[in-house]
């Protein structure tokens, strides 16, 4: 764990590319051991892989997601309900995974 330094963070992918990569899949698989994993790679794939992390401050963090998640996916069948409830789901596991990777307790 690198020391988290939240100007930095306004570059991150210079500065903490490993870090956001860790976080990001370990919510991955935490997800996926969680729900249906072909409906979990297609999020991780075609949605999540649009997403931009920011730091709120106070040791929180917000996912800014791609227009219309559900527009995004292909190739599997959800209704916006089911796929509403996991998106929030695995974001609330994204941010506290980056939480963790940062050492930050909100």
């Amino acid at each position: 764990m690198s020391d988290f330094d939240p100007d930095k963070f306004e570059d991150k992918y210079k500065h903490y590319f490993p870090e956001l990569q860790r976080a990001y899949k370990q919510a991955f698989e935490t997800m996926n051991d969680a729900y249906d994993s072909e409906l979990i790679h297609a999020i991780d794939q075609q949605v999540l892989a649009q997403s931009e992390p920011f730091y709120e401050g106070d040791g929180e963090f917000r996912i800014e997601m791609p227009d219309d998640p559900a527009s995004q996916l292909q190739g599997v069948i959800v209704d916006d309900e089911k796929l509403d409830t996991i998106l929030d789901r695995y974001l609330d596991e994204i941010e506290s995974e980056l939480r963790s990777v940062f050492g930050l307790h909100a």
